[in-house]
């Protein structure tokens, strides 16, 4: 099974003592393998019975800004193995999720999350509200918009009116919202899409504009 991430794991009575002792250890790890580098570094529950952690580093985005220095390395290599199941697409939505700031207090609350990604959907490469707009009006028609206004039609102004009601997160990769934001409600009929429309031809001297 390849490594997720990895933590270097500090004996903490010898680093009160003065000496920096430690060893990175690859998540998920053994049994075997989490004993015998808590016995190289010297941590024999006997004279030396606690660790910390000095630093977290690997392939997920943002993980490491959730994590502190006394996690628990069960827990840890819990959260490893519940992340080492999941895809590349439900990884990347792992990552936006915790980039909204959502269910990140704790390791437990994070392999909670891992758990129930079905509960949010993801957009990937959707990085602003036009780009949003777009999508949900080329790509999946939320809006019904005749062809001929398409041209006039503010992409942005519906975007940022979707993200605002879905309550959505742009995260680094992509746009993020939970699963069944997008309910009949969101959906506007044809007579509604005025306000969205940033200009439009009037009789025949050229282009006004509305102010939104």
């Amino acid at each position: 099974m390849s490594s997720l991430f990895e933590a270097y794991i500090t004996n903490l009575g010898k680093y009160n003592e003065g000496q920096l002792v430690g060893e990175t250890l690859k998540f998920p790890a053994t049994t075997e393998e989490v004993q015998a580098l808590l016995k190289r570094i010297g941590v024999d529950g006997v004279r030396y019975e606690e660790i910390f952690i000095t630093s977290f580093d690997g392939d997920v985005l943002g993980l490491y800004d959730h994590l502190g220095e006394y996690e628990s390395i069960d827990e840890l290599n819990h959260l490893a193995h519940v992340l080492s199941d999941l895809d590349q697409s439900d990884i990347e939505k792992f990552e936006a999720v915790i980039d909204s700031g959502e269910y990140t207090g704790s390791v437990h609350d994070l392999i909670n999350l891992a758990q129930n990604l079905d509960c949010y959907d993801f957009y990937p490469g959707i990085d602003s509200e036009e780009a949003l707009g777009r999508a949900y009006i080329e790509e999946m028609e939320m809006l019904d918009v005749p062809d001929n206004v398409l041209p006039y039609f503010d992409f942005e102004a519906y975007g940022r009116d979707m993200r605002i009601n879905e309550g959505g997160h742009f995260a680094p990769t992509g746009y993020l919202t939970r699963s069944g934001g997008k309910t009949a409600a969101s959906r506007q009929p044809r007579g509604q899409i005025g306000r969205f429309w940033s200009r439009w031809p009037e009789g025949k001297g050229g282009v006004s504009y509305r102010r939104r």
